[in-house]
């Protein structure tokens, strides 16, 4: 957490606030830009994926406007705390990123086409911040869903690590980490597409402004 200036630490288990085994809140039933639901189960076919990369509020914007997308909620993720509050991930002792789920079709947009937007929306290199927004909450992480998903990632940091050393930037601090062990938390009602509802709000959102060199959709579909 951030105190007094210090760098930001992740808390350890043990250290992590408790939590409660209910959510503290609820969680709207649709989404306000694609219409369809924000929780599962979702429709056969679609597939499932996560990242963190800074604030929400833009990241979010950025995968809902993809085509190929069915429907993108925002949450908390990697960390300890059982169902947290937004001012408890703040906090710094919950361990858990600002995270976005994307749920999207396959068949119209590959999972590699969804890395390299990541990729290419945020600096990786930066630790526990993204730009101002400075804490453990900010850092980046992909959690993935399946192996293909795992390989995939991987294979896309150390793509995107080659051109961005050729760029001047240092080491990818991204981690890279199964979902199946990183509990996903919805956010509050009022974050899910808050940009949607809220044109003119705090984005902060930016990329290095380095193409990463995958993620291209075939011509074949």
């Amino acid at each position: 957490m951030m105190l007094f200036g210090r760098t930001p630490v992740l808390p350890t288990p043990d250290q992590a606030l408790r939590g409660r085994p209910e959510p503290a809140f609820a969680v709207p039933s649709q989404h306000t830009v694609l219409g369809n639901p924000l929780l599962g189960p979702y429709p056969s076919g679609l597939q499932v994926a996560d990242f963190a990369l800074g604030c929400f509020w833009g990241a979010e914007r950025k995968f809902w406007e993809t085509e190929g997308v069915w429907t993108t909620l925002v949450g908390y993720q990697g960390g300890y705390t059982e169902h947290p509050t937004y001012e408890e991930v703040c906090s710094g002792q919950t361990g858990h990123t600002e995270v976005v789920r994307v749920v999207f079709d396959p068949a119209l947009v590959p999972y590699t086409a969804l890395l390299k937007l990541f990729w290419e929306s945020h600096d990786p290199t930066q630790g526990f911040r993204q730009g101002n927004d400075v804490g453990t909450q900010y850092r980046s992480a992909i959690y993935t869903h399946s192996p293909d998903q795992a390989a995939e990632a991987a294979a896309s940091r150390d793509a995107y690590q080659q051109v961005l050393n050729g760029s001047g930037y240092g080491e990818i601090t991204t981690e890279i980490l199964p979902a199946s062990d990183r509990a996903f938390y919805p956010a509050e009602g009022y974050h899910q597409q808050y940009l949607d509802k809220n044109p003119g709000g705090y984005c902060g959102i930016g990329g290095t402004g380095v193409s990463c060199p995958i993620g291209v959709v075939r011509a074949d579909g």
